[in-house]
């Protein structure tokens, strides 16, 4: 009988239990990582995460701890759920205490402010790891629709189509079907942008825009996703998959999105601080603005959708003004 994959999770978000759940259903021994002791206690003693996914019954192959090195001893894949921001330091801290050979997966969907780094380049960077050690896991993904085991497809990612195959192998269940690509940078790129995008879709929903300026923004949130994209070597088909316009579908049109929900508290016309106080969970979209936009200017791209979300959040600009301006443009043909 063979050893079940062990696999650690560093992270009891939502995002990071629910993908605790689809390792363990896929038949992984997992461990899952909690920054406070009190709800690794609680995912032990009730099987349930009370914080983030109240009421789901975790499986009994997940086990819970605040002991890093405990977490990641001998752990075949290393599942990082953190946010994005944080990750740098977190990965600093677990570095010496990585099993080796590990494999550093990504389940973040952001930029690192600042140097503009992907997640996949700063595990690279901090944790000295090779390319066939990095991958992501993204998509249409979720967390309470995924914890309730209601069907779900994603991408696998790392430039290794190997190890992407065996990370496929170790989250594959009934109702999570992972698919694999070799487009890490489209991949994470389609991740991260959504989630400005799903911040203007938001905006424009909040302030009762319609169904018409929702779809244009998807659309063009998409083109600019694409144009980054381009310049940045990804292929262009990886977005019209699932880690582009199918995250980005599901990003814009739930209200289980952070980044759509908190996009729609600024155009009901809460402040940013108002908003935040009442987020209980990260919306990546809200710091990640500033790096695609940095990052797009870097590659010399376009991205005035991007530019909008930023000024509203960031600047201050009314939505109401914003959205003028950005209808405002000059006229161009569609496919530039």
């Amino acid at each position: 009988m063979s050893t079940p994959v062990r696999a650690a999770v560093m992270g009891t978000g939502s995002w990071g239990t629910a993908f605790a759940m689809v390792l363990a259903d896929a038949g992984c021994d997992v461990t899952l990582w909690a920054r406070r002791a009190e709800v690794a206690d609680a995912v032990n003693s009730t099987r349930t995460n009370p914080d983030y996914l109240p009421g789901v019954e975790l499986p009994e192959n997940v086990r819970a701890t605040a002991d890093a090195a405990e977490a990641l001893a001998d752990a075949d894949f290393t599942v990082l759920a953190v946010p994005s921001q944080t990750l740098r330091a977190n990965l600093a801290a677990w570095t010496p205490l990585l099993a080796p050979g590990t494999v550093l997966v990504s389940l973040m969907k952001g930029v690192e402010l600042g140097t503009t780094m992907r997640m996949s380049e700063v595990i690279a960077d901090v944790a000295k790891a090779g390319p066939e050690r990095v991958a992501v896991v993204t998509g249409p993904n979720l967390a309470r629709e995924i914890a309730a085991r209601m069907p779900a497809a994603a991408v696998v990612a790392c430039t290794d189509e190997a190890v992407a195959q065996r990370l496929q192998a170790a989250c594959h269940t009934p109702y999570f079907r992972p698919y694999t690509n070799t487009d890490v940078v489209g991949c994470e790129l389609g991740g991260a942008v959504k989630n400005v995008i799903g911040l203007a879709v938001g905006i424009a929903d909040g302030m009762g825009l319609g169904d018409n300026a929702k779809g244009s923004l998807i659309t063009r949130g998409l083109a600019e996703t694409t144009r980054l994209g381009l310049a940045m070597g990804a292929d262009p088909l990886t977005f019209s998959g699932l880690a582009g316009l199918g995250d980005l579908v599901a990003t814009c049109s739930s209200p289980l999105s952070r980044n759509h929900t908190f996009g729609t508290n600024l155009g009901k016309g809460m402040t940013l601080q108002e908003t935040i106080a009442v987020t209980k969970q990260t919306a990546e979209g809200v710091k990640s603005c500033e790096s695609v936009l940095d990052l797009a200017r870097r590659h010399g791209v376009d991205m005035p959708i991007t530019e909008t979300v930023v000024a509203i959040v960031h600047e201050g600009k009314p939505p109401v003004v914003a959205v003028k301006e950005l209808m405002s443009r000059s006229a161009k043909p569609e496919r530039r």
